[in-house]
């Protein structure tokens, strides 16, 4: 499906689930949306299921706005509780028109059928959702629901009675943004549907250690949290320049506050040298960069960074701001320098990104979809170089491949109607 339909079909009311493979413009097209409800002056519930994600779309996580928080135990004492005549969650969910729920793979059954639960008895008890159009957008072969317990393995949101209920629309989108590389999208596409054969294999592997052409130093993508702040400070120790440090600045209430300063990836003091490998964490095409553009930083003017990113553009590199907004009002706010160092990162952070080059290290994956998620953040394969790659690094999992081929054909319906 192409974007201007799914937009439409957005624009109708109806319940959606937006979809496609990495890199065909979801987030884009969100924000598309979320312009015509403002405009159209449609009060939009705009969440994520993480907040790293939330912080792409300012908004915050769907725990935080339905109020049921990080707990599975949500009861009837606290849907009481939340029914409190002074509780701000009463008055922002019963004026809610459109709920939007971003990187829907990450937030399992059991939660989605509680915000189902909390809407109904806010809202409309007999209506789905309280009656309220929900957009769920994401990819279900990209980071699955987060297991707290280590038990038995969390279902996916599509396995919720809730959205069966909803009858959603599914809007598949299928035009490629990021990977013009017929190769590359071709091992990409053997992933995603559990065909990645010795043949598949054999071509990552040729990137095995191969340095990427014109590029020094690259960002180092790793399975786990551990050795990566490491690596990124000692990286920063080598090099023998000044350092200047960029201290983060922020209004609004605490609790938001440290919301924001926990879920954006702009750290709270950014130490920087010229020769620092950066990642830009904002999207500004009219500076240049987006969400994931590398470069290096090649001196400082007037005390802001000039970073030369891998096209060879040099940009004096001034503050963003990262918002949680309600209504277009601005709740909360954190102001930064929108880099990081960025000799390396986990796969979890870059998701939703899009790299020029990587380094990717495979060799401890434990879950499904992390080598699919960390290779589909480069644009072409010559812009890899493997680091490592183990056997779990490209399983599917095989519920989400039917599932998939389930959602291509409705989505096909959708578009004859």
């Amino acid at each position: 499906m192409k974007q201007a339909q799914a937009l439409k079909i957005l624009t109708s009311g109806e319940n959606v689930f937006l979809t496609g493979s990495a890199g065909t413009g979801k987030t884009f097209l969100l924000n598309e949306f979320i312009k015509y409800l403002r405009k159209e002056k449609i009060k939009v519930g705009i969440t994520a299921s993480t907040g790293i994600a939330s912080t792409h779309l300012n908004g915050s996580t769907i725990h935080s706005w339905s109020g049921i928080g990080i707990s599975k135990d949500f009861n009837s004492l606290s849907i009481k509780r939340l029914l409190k005549k002074k509780n701000p969650k009463l008055k922002e969910i019963k004026e809610t028109k459109v709920l939007i729920i971003d990187e829907i793979s990450m937030l399992d059954a059991t939660r989605l059928d509680l915000i189902d639960r909390v809407c109904k008895e806010i809202k409309d008890p007999f209506l789905p959702f309280g009656g309220i159009q929900v957009v769920f957008c994401g990819d279900f072969f990209q980071l699955p629901p987060i297991d707290d317990n280590n038990e038995e393995r969390s279902q996916f949101a599509y396995n919720a009675l809730s959205w069966d209920k909803a009858k959603l629309k599914i809007c598949y989108l299928e035009k490629q943004f990021r990977q013009n590389d017929k190769n590359f999208s071709k091992i990409l596409n053997n992933i995603r549907g559990n065909k990645a054969d010795e043949n598949t294999i054999d071509k990552l592997k040729e990137r095995l250690n191969k340095n990427i052409y014109g590029c020094d130093k690259v960002t180092r993508i790793y399975s786990h949290n551990k050795n990566v702040d490491a690596i990124n400070e000692f990286e920063l120790s080598k090099i023998k320049k000044k350092e200047v440090t960029y201290n983060m600045s922020f209004r609004g209430p605490e609790k938001l506050v440290n919301s924001l300063k926990k879920n954006c990836l702009a750290p709270e003091a950014l130490k920087l040298k010229e020769g620092a490998i950066v990642m830009f964490l904002k999207n500004n095409p009219k500076e240049g960069y987006v969400n994931g553009t590398m470069g290096i930083v090649v001196g400082f003017e007037e005390r802001w960074p000039i970073v030369k990113t891998v096209k060879g553009k040099h940009i004096a590199v001034s503050t963003a701001k990262w918002n949680i907004e309600k209504d277009e009002e601005v709740l909360a706010s954190v102001e930064q320098i929108p880099l990081k160092l960025a000799w390396a990162i986990t796969i979890h952070k870059s998701q939703g990104m899009s790299l020029d080059v990587a380094e990717i290290d495979l060799s401890n994956s434990f879950e499904y979809g992390m080598g699919y998620v960390a290779l589909s953040r480069v644009k072409t394969l010559d812009g890899i170089k493997l680091l490592g790659i183990n056997k779990s690094a490209l399983l599917v999992n095989e519920d989400v491949v039917k599932k998939d081929i389930e959602f291509v054909n409705l989505s096909k319906q959708a578009e004859k109607l």
